[in-house]
């Protein structure tokens, strides 16, 4: 997952949410990838004139924490980073979310599904179509570092709208028409 997602999930949470000024940001500090999430979401809070609310778990004890966290803070709203504990922990994130009212934006559809009220990602589908292409070429001699890198082309935006009914959330109808790129 790019970390300039992070930049359009946080823009999306604010046109469902316009007036949230502190947004929570979960992030999983023992992923590597989770710094340069926290440094991209930090700098579109900043142009959103957002405060972003850094909060750390590794483990289903500490979302529990994290989400008590949120509370005390004030935290009007939820970005959660991309990461295989909390995925896996999809369905605990999404009900402590809407017990807490907060909406929330993930980074796969699966949260959703959860309950999770919108998600915006690289449709994995076509991430993974592509890299069967890439696989094909390296088996056929290609050397991988002669490969171009490639970014995502197609992304999937679901909005779950039973959860933003029980949010109490009016989304608006321009979003609910758009094709997000």
């Amino acid at each position: 997952m790019s970390p300039d997602l992070a930049a359009k999930q946080l823009q999306l949470l604010k046109e469902v949410v316009p007036k949230v000024s502190r947004v929570a940001f979960l992030r999983n500090p023992d992923n590597p990838s989770s710094a340069a999430w926290s440094r991209e979401a930090e700098a579109a809070a900043r142009g959103l004139g957002v405060r972003l609310q850094t909060l750390e778990a590794r483990n289903p004890q500490e979302i529990d924490s994290a989400f008590a966290a949120m509370t005390r803070e004030r935290a009007g709203a939820l970005l959660i980073f991309a990461d295989g504990i909390f995925l896996r922990q999809r369905r605990q994130i999404a009900e402590l979310a809407v017990k807490r009212r907060l909406p929330s934006i993930y980074g796969t559809t699966a949260y959703a599904e959860a309950g999770g009220l919108m998600t915006y990602s690289a449709n994995f589908l076509d991430v993974q179509r592509r890299a069967a292409t890439f696989v094909d070429k390296i088996l056929k001699g290609a050397k991988p570092a002669d490969l171009p890198i490639e970014q995502p082309t197609k992304f999937d935006f679901v909005i779950n709208l039973k959860t933003a009914k029980a949010l109490g959330l009016t989304i608006p109808p321009s979003m609910l028409l758009q094709r997000i790129a």
